[in-house]
């Protein structure tokens, strides 16, 4: 009696159990069989990565470089450079008029003078044949604004009791030499002040101020750029820019020999200035 008890109880336990079990197995079946509808089929096709279409790169042409961009250090170009103009003629003009000094515009010399030039002339007394007291300035380049040499001269200068020259024509020779950003040329000022003699020459640049042979009482002043050493000359042909920008890479323009100052065979290249716009007359403040 006891067993007939005990596998009616473990019966009566298990059948719902199994009944369960079919019923869950059955749903499963049928879900699985079950047709896809519109919804289901974009979900599922949702989750399908189709990867974009990507042309193959082109490749790219073959690029060319200045073979002297790889080149060795040339040891004897290592401690020579030449200076550059840090102005162009059309602003050291505007300085000087921004000062009072009525020089005229940067303009053709003449219609058939290539060269550009602006100038000053004043003639303070003279007698019958020549001036005898005149200041006379001229700034000359080219068409591109280069200054290739600017010159002076003054006849029988006015100087104060100390023998210093005029403060309104001292003016000149400062703004001059301040707009060149030449600092060490800047020492020149005191000795022009008092009409000494005193002629500079360095890093191919040079600024000369004399008194005229065969008369006391006439200066001439220059200031430019001349390579003179050999170790220039140089250093100029190495570090011209038709040298060292020639490409046959025909995305890159070539650059022209008359676009800077720096591409001109007579213009030599500053390696450690850059270029100044500054039109400060009485500062050297803009020469960086």
């Amino acid at each position: 009696m006891r067993s007939r008890r005990r596998w009616l109880v473990w019966s009566a336990f298990l059948m719902p159990v199994m009944l369960l079990a079919g019923i869950a197995v059955y749903l499963e079946i049928r879900h699985a069989g079950a047709p896809i509808g519109p919804l289901d089929k974009a979900a599922r096709s949702s989750n399908i990565a189709v990867p974009p279409y990507t042309a193959a790169p082109s490749p790219l042409p073959p690029q060319s470089i200045s073979p002297h961009l790889i080149e060795l250090p040339k040891l004897e170009l290592a401690s020579e450079f030449l200076r550059a103009w840090r102005v162009s003629g059309t602003n050291i003009c505007g300085a000087l008029r921004e000062a009072g000094i009525e020089v005229s515009e940067w303009k053709a010399a003449s219609m058939r003078n290539r060269d550009y030039e602006c100038y000053f002339q004043r003639i303070h007394e003279r007698d019958e044949v020549r001036p005898l007291s005149s200041t006379f300035l001229r700034v000359r380049g080219n068409e591109m604004g280069d200054i290739v040499e600017i010159r002076a001269k003054i006849v029988g200068p006015k100087v104060d009791d100390q023998g210093h020259l005029a403060p309104p024509v001292l003016r000149i020779f400062e703004i001059i030499v301040k707009q060149a950003c030449w600092r060490d040329f800047e020492d020149a000022l005191a000795s022009i002040q008092s009409l000494r003699d005193v002629e500079y020459e360095r890093f191919g640049s040079y600024l000369s101020f004399t008194r005229e042979a065969g008369s006391e009482n006439s200066f001439n002043f220059s200031l430019g750029l001349k390579a003179t050493s050999d170790s220039q000359a140089r250093t100029r042909a190495y570090f011209s820019a038709d040298r060292w920008l020639t490409t046959t890479d025909q995305r890159i323009p070539q650059t022209s020999s008359l676009s800077a100052a720096t591409a001109r065979p007579d213009q030599p290249i500053a390696l450690d200035e850059g270029a100044s716009t500054g039109h400060n007359p009485g500062s050297s403040g803009n020469c960086g």
